[in-house]
């Protein structure tokens, strides 16, 4: 698994904050850049624990399938939520921008089940 991860800090942002934001849901990597500020990790261990604690596997199983494409999986995150270590999926633009997640995996499938395996039993037929 190998997820990029981006956000752009704006001249009105402080940049360690914003890299704080990114490390309190990605703490494995290094970031780089200026303007454009990335990391690259291989681990989403703190995503999936964020995501189980707060019991919105189902949720976050829906935005991963939305996201998913042939070769990778494309979600965003709420940055001032980040900053604060929490979790909060974004659809829509926001004044200060979003943390652009991509993850990329040989069995896509697995990793949505790693990280939200849904909550929803299938019945016996």
């Amino acid at each position: 698994m190998i997820i990029t991860v981006k956000s752009k800090c704006y001249p009105t942002e402080d940049k360690e904050k914003v890299c704080q934001a990114l490390h309190n849901i990605f703490p494995v990597g290094e970031i780089s850049g200026d303007e454009t500020l990335t990391l690259v990790c291989d681990s989403a261990e703190r995503l999936r624990e964020l995501i189980w604690d707060t019991q919105i596997r189902d949720s976050a199983r829906s935005i991963l399938l939305h996201g998913r494409s042939e070769t990778s999986i494309k979600f965003k995150l709420n940055k001032q939520a980040a900053y604060m270590g929490k979790l909060s999926f974004q659809d829509e633009h926001v004044a200060l921008g979003s943390i652009l997640v991509t993850i990329k995996d040989d069995n896509l499938d697995e990793v949505i089940d790693y990280l939200a395996e849904s909550t929803i039993k299938e019945e016996d037929e």
